[in-house]
């Protein structure tokens, strides 16, 4: 299976996209490679030559495909709509700039104890793969909880499918015990403790806004630079008079909008939530995230590289600073992050790699 580090050790990743959103487990990968070629060479397509294809790799349903020409690469990511072969259903794919840290693939935990017993979930997990084929799961743990890894979009869909199950199983356990009151009056409240448990788990995975308003679901790293470094995350939301909650989870955001006025007009939420969707999207094909590694650095050389960063983040306004414990994330253009990496080597007194 062939990595990102196939086009990491290449002096060419500008010549190099990101393709994600392939149909996995339709064809064989290499007919899929000589379908993803081929759409890619079409002039139609804003295509040229193409020197390779990379596929299959670590992330299920995203290629490599490298160009001769670094102005072909660029002339196919500015075609906003790419659609593979009839032949693959017409699969619309994703496609971006290539960068080590680029915002393609993520990992999730999530928690689907809210959903039943074991067997139910087990049932839901071979549902899941059914449907979003392109993600990778774990094997499903004792308490409920599993791992999956994929693109970003995949794990979007999947959290979304999640959210809009959960909503549908709120709805029905409310209905059913609004019944169960009318039958169950001898012992109502052993009779409806269990039912109101599940009420609660499954209130604190759909939230209130949720339930009475839109929600999306974002890249945290996409998050917090429109957060912390866009003024129109927080002025399109005074605009509109709208309320947010923000649920962090990883490498996930989930965003639940409601209007918070009264007499706003009911469509306002559904309208942020497009906005910050257009927004967030025009960030993922833009930015660019470096990280610094602390673990297993002297102490003096960890001291060095915040002081660096911290020095260095007056300067450039538009990259975002993240500092861990472990590790030090910038985020912002290509040639933002790549001055303040060069920065922050020659500050620490280290050639940039």
């Amino acid at each position: 299976m062939a990595s990102v580090l196939n086009v990491k050790e290449s002096k060419d990743s500008e010549r190099t996209v990101v393709v994600a959103g392939l149909p996995v487990g339709l064809f064989i990968d290499q007919l899929l490679v000589i379908l993803v070629k081929k759409h890619f060479q079409d002039i139609k397509n804003e295509g040229g030559d193409v020197e390779d294809v990379i596929y299959p790799t670590r992330t299920k349903g995203v290629a490599y495909v490298i160009f001769k020409e670094k102005k072909v690469a660029e002339n196919v990511i500015r075609q906003k709509k790419h659609w593979l072969a009839r032949k693959a259903g017409h699969t619309e794919l994703t496609v971006s700039h290539f960068s080590d840290k680029i915002f393609s693939s993520v990992n999730a935990i999530l928690d689907l104890s809210v959903f039943g017993n074991e067997v139910t979930l087990e049932t839901l997990v071979k549902d899941l793969k059914k449907k979003i084929p392109t993600l990778s799961f774990s094997p499903l743990k004792p308490n409920g909880r599993i791992t999956v890894e994929g693109s970003f979009l995949a794990v979007k869909r999947l959290k979304e499918s999640l959210l809009v199950r959960a909503s549908s199983f709120l709805e029905k356990n409310r209905n059913f015990t609004s019944e169960g009151r009318k039958w169950n009056r001898r012992n109502p409240q052993k009779n409806l403790q269990r039912s109101n448990n599940y009420l609660v788990s499954v209130r604190t995975l759909v939230p209130e806004t949720a339930r009475n308003g839109e929600m999306l679901v974002l890249d945290t790293d996409i998050f917090l630079y429109l957060k912390h470094r866009c003024e129109f995350y927080e002025s399109t939301l005074k605009k509109f008079h709208i309320l947010s909650e923000e649920k962090i989870d990883g490498e996930i955001t989930t965003i639940y909008l409601k209007n918070f006025q009264v007499g706003s007009q009911p469509n306002n939420a559904k309208h942020v939530k497009e906005l910050i969707e257009e927004w967030s999207h025009a960030l993922h094909l833009e930015l660019r995230k470096e990280t610094f590694i602390l673990k297993g650095k002297e102490n003096r050389e960890k001291r060095m590289i915040k002081s660096a960063c911290e020095q260095l983040s007056s300067r450039y306004r538009g990259v975002l600073t993240s500092f861990y414990r472990t590790h030090i994330d910038i985020i912002g253009s290509s040639s933002d992050t790549y001055l303040f990496k060069k920065g922050v080597m020659k500050l620490i007194g280290q050639k940039v790699s």
